[in-house]
């Protein structure tokens, strides 16, 4: 079996429902040999935010010295970006043949008549036998969804559990509440293992300081009112954490000063095991690199994958703190299953850009890119063009920014397409 074998397997599992998911994916690991329980791990779910934090982790820990396993989804362009140590991607052999082990374990279960392992057990699988076969130092591991029920919680004694931003994203499967999406990302939490989360949402922080003292696990909320701004420019943030650290982060979203914070705050409380200073701390956040979130590809145009309420919320932000020096122009597309026309309503009436493009994703849930460019004009943009080709439309929308800043959003498979269009661009100078 060669890689584009392997991926086309694994792309053709879907993503069906397991009856019993996590009794199903530990069964599946012990098989393996639970190589995810020889590594020391910090876990970290959330709705929004989880892979920036997982990014400043692992960057921090690379700065101190270490190798740094890192665990992520979804991945953008290649499968394989889902597995990287101290930011290199796994490569294909390794891929392939680490993949041969775990077609092995899925024969086993197949034969015996159980549930094909899900897409995301088995990325999971992989990842976990690449890091124990590298030895790592660390793993840093983001939950696909939810927590509770999720492949990474086979993962029984990390050194820590991160909860992120909580909101409503995947209802259909964590609860109609943020209660109940709380409680299945509270799930991660393991007796007597610290859990520092976002406070933000109080009805949040009720339910995860809950299941932390059920679990008599050291419970540690952080507040927005734990860090204030110096100074935000289109090359970052620089903020103070706690009243006397200055950290910079090299994004401009203001809410990313609560995910560098939760990753910082946790490595200080890890610091009797990794003992790195908080200098080198700081470093590594400001050397983090994480594709798609709030990302500067080019000067002046920045990939934000926002695609849910709270992440257009965020982007929204962001967008108007610039607009207030900046022509915005933005590059659009979703997907069916999302809250696309809301989206696009907030974006018009809050962010009022410039120029908007609107293209469109292909695959079964498609949105045409003239129903998204008549949703703009709707809510009163005026200049809204349309093209559903997203290389051409990226193209187009480069054009109509000029001098200003360019924000391309609504899906992470747009900022997938874009990231596809920018390494043609850059093969073309070859």
């Amino acid at each position: 079996m060669n890689y584009t074998e392997a991926v086309t397997y694994i792309e053709g599992i879907g993503r069906f429902a397991i009856k019993d998911p996590l009794a199903h994916a530990k069964e599946f690991m012990r098989r393996l040999g639970n190589p995810q329980n020889d590594l020391k791990v910090i876990h970290v779910a959330g709705t929004n935010g989880k892979g920036s934090v997982c990014a400043y982790l692992a960057s921090m820990l690379e700065r101190g010295g270490y190798t740094c396993g890192l665990f992520t989804s979804p991945h953008l362009v290649v499968m394989n970006e889902r597995f990287k140590i101290n930011g290199k991607m796994m490569e294909d052999a390794a891929f392939v043949r680490l993949f041969a082990r775990v077609k092995e374990v899925i024969d086993e279960f197949t034969a015996e008549g159980k549930e094909h392992p899900s897409y995301f057990e088995i990325l999971f699988a992989v990842g976990m036998l690449y890091f124990k076969e590298q030895a790592v130092d660390y793993a840093v591991l983001e939950t696909g969804l939810g927590g509770r029920l999720d492949a990474t919680n086979t993962v029984e004694s990390p050194l820590a559990c991160i909860i992120t931003s909580i909101s409503k994203d995947h209802t259909e499967y964590l609860g109609d509440t943020i209660e109940k999406i709380a409680s299945e990302k509270a799930g991660i939490i393991k007796p007597g293992v610290p859990v520092v989360f976002d406070g933000t949402s109080d009805e949040a922080a009720r339910v995860i300081e809950e299941q932390a003292k059920k679990m008599n696990s050291p419970c540690y909320r952080l507040h927005p009112s734990m860090y204030r701004i110096m100074k935000q420019t289109p090359e970052g943030i620089d903020f103070i954490f706690d009243k006397s650290d200055r950290i910079f982060i090299p994004y401009i979203a203001a809410y990313q000063m609560m995910n560098a914070s939760l990753a910082y705050y946790t490595m200080k409380l890890l610091k009797p095991r990794h003992k790195i200073e908080d200098d080198l701390l700081k470093e590594g956040i400001a050397r983090t690199r994480w594709e798609g979130r709030m990302e500067t590809v080019l000067p002046g145009v920045i990939l934000d994958g926002a695609h849910n309420e709270d992440g257009v919320r965020h982007f929204i932000e962001t967008a108007v703190h610039f607009k207030k020096d900046h022509k915005i122009t933005v590059l659009f597309s979703a997907v069916a299953d999302k809250r696309y026309a809301q989206m696009i309503r907030d974006i018009s009436e809050q962010i009022r850009p410039d120029a908007v493009v609107a293209a469109q994703i292909e695959g079964y849930r498609i949105v045409p890119a003239k129903e998204l460019a008549e949703e703009f004009r709707k809510n009163g943009c005026g200049c809204v063009a349309e093209e559903p080709d997203i290389e051409k439309a990226f193209a187009r929308a480069r054009e109509l920014k000029g001098d200003g800043m360019l924000f391309c959003v609504g899906s992470l498979y747009l900022v997938g397409e874009i990231k596809k269009c920018l390494r043609r661009l850059e093969n073309d100078k070859l």
